[in-house]
């Protein structure tokens, strides 16, 4: 009878373990929304579509630069015998920078000179041959009418006179000749002194006293020196062919120079190269940049600070009356921001909630309907792909495909032309979510913030 009792208790326990298991399971399998509930939701994070101002901006780096820099060359060759300048010296237009040893040249000059001199000399010469031809041309002229001599001896008088015409003229052009040779002998020894073109400074400095350069009239010589304007300065840029397309000349810039890391300067787009600078070409790392050049404008003493409410960043100048002029030097690295376009009240979603879809890939079931709710787009299977840009909406708990047209973006928001409006619900996050798993009609909810670990 004990023992009927214990396999009745035992048959009891067993029972009630395996229904306290069920409920368990059904509890656990009812919540994962495996049963009874559809399908579960996915936790997305979401934003209101709201009006703000995106300004599009292309980012590229380079080097600091004069934006009048002369290379000072020789046109002469021969030993530097002053050099009263030094790199980093200021000079002014007319200023002595290089002289060049002028013995060779004066000694040419010199030689040049008396060539004309002595071509002088025959010149007087030939003028006296010619007027005695010519007085003897016109004695034997009246002797030859009057039959006093002969035809030949008058012709041969006649030729006498013809060549020292020629002669004297000769001597005219030779005088000429060593004229201009003189000229250019004294052109070359005013070459030998090296003056500065322009008001600016010494950038750099190539040669030292005593040097020998080399200078030719054809080709550049030894690069000597350089004077630059460095009141004026310039950041040259490389900016991918992708991006240069977007840039104009007189687009506004924010420039940052790594020496003065916490100032930002304006500037203005110059100059945009045609020609395209190609780094690594023929191999697949192959990149095509567009030389840009920014002038950096005065005054320095701005900088710029950001204000606004919901994320709304304007740019406006504030005075730096404390900061110190800043001293560009050529070399220096930096990196500008230009301002292409700016649409002051655009609707606009962050960047990560535009995503594409393959149009000719949607299989939807909506009541037989194979329109795409309101957009009216056949969904259809084909080989082609027919890649669009969407955005998902939260709509009754529910994700709504809807196909946009965007325009420009900044580092985090894109302009919507068409296909949402203020005050929507879009989904941002995740991005593997909204990048390939999120499907229209899918079930979603707001995903709940985590909440933050107190002991750090």
């Amino acid at each position: 009878m004990a023992k009927k009792k214990n396999a009745t208790k035992r048959l009891f326990i067993f029972i009630g373990a395996l229904v306290g298991l069920i409920i368990v399971l059904g509890v656990v399998v009812s919540a994962t929304g495996l049963i009874g509930s559809g399908e579960r939701p996915k936790d997305v994070e979401i934003e209101i579509v709201g009006i703000r101002s995106v300004t599009q901006v292309v980012t590229a780096s380079g080097k600091m630069q004069p934006e009048i820099e002369v290379k000072i060359s020789p046109d002469v060759s021969g030993e530097i015998i002053e050099l009263p300048v030094k790199e980093g010296d200021p000079v002014l237009r007319g200023m002595l920078l290089v002289r060049i040893r002028p013995d060779f040249y004066e000694a040419q000059v010199e030689q040049a000179d008396a060539s004309v001199l002595q071509s002088k000399a025959n010149q007087a010469q030939r003028q006296a041959d010619l007027l005695n031809a010519e007085f003897e041309l016109n004695k034997q002229e009246r002797l030859y009418e009057s039959k006093a001599i002969s035809e030949t001896e008058y012709m041969t008088t006649k030729t006498r006179f013809a060549t020292s015409t020629a002669a004297l003229e000769a001597a005219h052009y030779s005088v000429k000749i060593n004229e201009a040779m003189l000229s250019e002998s004294l052109e070359q020894l005013s070459k030998t002194s090296i003056y500065a073109p322009m008001d600016g400074t010494v950038s750099i400095l190539n040669v030292e006293l005593g040097e020998r350069v080399v200078g030719t009239t054809q080709f550049a010589g030894t690069e000597m020196m350089r004077v630059a304007k460095l009141d004026r300065m310039e950041l040259e840029v490389d900016v991918n062919e992708n991006d240069v397309v977007n840039v104009s000349v007189g687009d506004t810039a924010a420039v940052e120079i790594d020496a003065y890391p916490d100032r930002t300067f304006n500037g203005i787009v110059t100059e945009i190269a045609n020609s395209a600078r190609i780094q690594g070409s023929g191999t697949s790392e192959q990149i095509t940049n567009f030389p840009v050049k920014i002038r950096i404008l005065d005054p320095h003493n701005i900088s710029f600070e950001s204000s606004g409410a919901n994320n709304v960043v304007s740019n406006s100048e504030i005075p730096m009356e404390s900061a110190v002029t800043p001293n560009f030097r050529p070399g220096m690295s930096g990196t500008v921001d230009v301002f292409t376009e700016t649409i002051a009240a655009a609707i606009s979603v962050p960047i990560q909630a535009v995503t594409v879809r393959d149009f000719n890939q949607l299989d939807y079931e909506d009541d037989g309907d194979s329109e795409l709710s309101d957009n009216g787009v056949e969904s259809r299977r084909n080989d082609e792909e027919d890649l669009r840009r969407v955005v998902f909406l939260m709509v009754d708990e529910h994700a709504k495909m809807v196909e946009v047209e965007t325009g420009i973006q900044d580092d985090t928001h894109i302009a919507i032309m068409s296909g949402v409006s203020e005050g929507e619900i879009v989904v941002i996050g995740p991005y593997r979510v909204v990048s390939r798993t999120l499907e229209p009609n899918d079930p979603i909810r707001e995903k709940e913030e985590e909440p933050r670990d107190r002991s750090s």
